[in-house]
């Protein structure tokens, strides 16, 4: 179905209006939203499921830049949804960063799915990347009355949200300075319907691009994107060997961009330590460090974890309490991950633990 621009673009500044944030005057092509202080912005009507919501933490000091994460949600979900199923708000107060929730208008979607496995939408510069990507470039302008970080700028997503997140980390290494994606699916490996069914019952089932699309699609802003992957084992939904799909595709593209960093290997992680989670389930977590020692890539592998986000809010939508937090895994790999892009100067964030767990 196409997209109506002009009406998605009032939709933004309706969400806008909400959370009482004052814009420079509009243009049409710059469809962007931006936080108000600890509240949540929807434009009012039928078409709300397709609303942003942000959260700013109370207390949080408006002159103080601030990272922030975007996260995108999973089919059936909005942003309201997303956001009490991943408790990311808690883990966003405990830290001390702004999180944006935005949303997929229904008409877009009947499903609410982000339309990752269409070509118009793994693109820099078109479709549903820069509508997002848009809300990003007002963050770092004076769209918000919160001051933002342009160097702690992270995407992360669940399913289609997933591989969203991996498409906008791709298409705009300028903007995002990592990524997490969990249950989602690589870059460019469907092109259609039909192919995203395939890939999702079965990893490779359709093309299977590796890291040389991801470095195309950068072009001149070609630089290595730190990742983290997190998959359950008993994912019906997208099957789990995706994650090692996406594994294998981040660390070649890194390895194109910058060919004196080391060549990682998904098989040979440089640490790896199995536990169990505080909700029962048995988890694997990699680390692969590159040659300067900085963090590059991180994966989470939860025994029995279905299609749901781990260690969710109990009775969410598409969440279970029982494996690792993955909103406080996603932080704490984002707060190191994100440290070599900062410049010198601007503030530091301390990372938090990885992972809740017990032996």
């Amino acid at each position: 179905m196409p997209v109506d621009w002009r009406e998605l673009y009032a939709q933004n500044q309706a969400a806008l209006a909400d959370a009482g944030v004052r814009l420079p005057a509009p243009t049409l092509g710059s469809p962007m939203r931006a936080p108000g202080r600890s509240r949540t912005a929807a434009p009012r009507g039928p078409r709300a499921a397709g609303s942003t919501l942000v959260h700013v933490p109370p207390g949080l000091d408006p002159a103080t830049p601030a990272a922030v994460v975007f996260m995108l949600h999973g089919c059936t979900q909005d942003p309201a949804a997303f956001a009490a199923a991943t408790a990311m708000n808690t883990t966003a107060d405990r830290y001390g960063f702004v999180v944006v929730y935005p949303g997929q208008p229904r008409a877009r979607n009947a499903q609410g799915c982000w339309n990752w496995f269409l070509p118009e939408h793994q693109q820099r510069g078109a479709g549903e990347p820069e509508l997002i990507a848009g809300i990003a470039r007002e963050l770092i302008g004076n769209g918000s009355r919160q001051s933002v970080d342009r160097a702690r700028m992270f995407v992360a997503g669940l399913s289609s949200g997933g591989a969203m997140a991996l498409i906008l980390a791709v298409c705009y290494p300028d903007l995002f300075a990592a990524v997490a994606v969990h249950s989602g699916l690589p870059y460019r490996s469907a092109e259609d319907v039909t192919s995203a069914f395939a890939v999702m019952g079965r990893a490779g089932a359709g093309r299977t691009p590796d890291g040389h699309a991801i470095r195309a699609a950068m072009g001149e802003r070609a630089r290595p994107v730190p990742s983290l992957v997190i998959h359950g084992t008993a994912d019906r939904t997208v099957a789990p060997d995706n994650a090692r799909h996406i594994l294998a595709q981040s660390m070649h593209a890194n390895h194109l961009a910058a060919p004196d960093t080391r060549a990682h290997d998904p098989a040979k992680p440089g640490a790896s330590v199995s536990a169990r989670a505080d909700g029962g389930l048995l988890y694997t977590h990699n680390r692969w460090i590159d040659a300067r020692g900085a963090l590059m890539h991180e994966s989470i592998e939860v025994q029995g974890l279905g299609h749901a986000w781990s260690g969710g809010a109990p009775g969410g939508s598409h969440s279970d309490p029982r494996g690792p937090s993955a909103s406080e895994a996603i932080w704490a790999f984002f707060a190191q991950a994100g440290l070599p892009r900062i410049q010198a100067g601007l503030p530091r964030i301390q990372a938090g633990a990885t992972c809740r767990a017990t032996p």
